[in-house]
């Protein structure tokens, strides 16, 4: 990951899936959310940023046609909202929306439609490895991210998920600090800015 791509990115939210929702800035903010994905490159450069596809494959999935990475950009939106929707929902002590869930199941299981077992590179000790099948791969970014994002779903993990306490920012994030008790995504950023309007605020009265 370059420096460029930490500035873009800013992956502070300790997991892939909650740095993919992140990845629409200002999501609550008066001007309007900020889109950080603005094209396929820059999806795949989030995916190996993430550590979700190896900068080989993503090179290759690069010279795919215009058309391919369209779809998948289309793929990785709609995705990206419905796992913001469920996140959000579950951070505020409500129910994930049952239509959000519905989107999130037909993108994993069109993720393990492209699921094969192989003999080629089995880690130590095993005959068999899973991979992903070969030929239209433009979707493997989004294959990769609904599976992390199933993952963390069905974890225990999920109890640390949070949200920033900045109204206009709500970034998500694993609070895994020892006493559970993080409330900003980068005390750099929102947490000094929440401490200097509190500052403001006591002396304005």
């Amino acid at each position: 990951m370059t420096a460029t791509d930490h500035a873009l990115f800013s992956l502070c939210g300790g997991h892939a899936a909650l740095d993919f929702v992140n990845s629409l800035d200002d999501r609550f903010g008066a001007p309007g959310p900020v889109e950080r994905l603005a094209d396929y490159r820059t999806l795949l450069r989030f995916a190996v940023a993430t550590g979700l596809l190896d900068a080989g494959r993503a090179r290759r999935l690069a010279r795919l046609g215009p058309g391919a990475a369209g779809r998948a950009m289309r793929a990785a939106r709609e995705l990206r909202e419905a796992l913001a929707a469920a996140l959000y929902a579950w951070v505020d002590g409500h129910a994930a929306p049952r239509k959000a869930l519905r989107v999130i199941e037909r993108h994993l299981q069109r993720a393990g439609r492209h699921r094969e077992l192989r003999w080629e590179r089995p880690r130590p000790g095993q005959a068999l490895s899973w991979d992903w099948a070969r030929g239209n791969e433009a979707e493997l970014p989004v294959w990769l991210l609904v599976q992390s994002a199933a993952e963390l779903f069905t974890s225990g993990s999920m109890q640390q998920v949070r949200a920033c306490d900045a109204d206009t920012c709500r970034w998500l994030f694993l609070d895994t600090s020892r006493n559970h008790t993080r409330r900003w995504c980068d005390m750099k950023v929102c947490g000094n800015r929440m401490k200097a309007r509190r500052f403001q605020a006591r002396h304005e009265t």
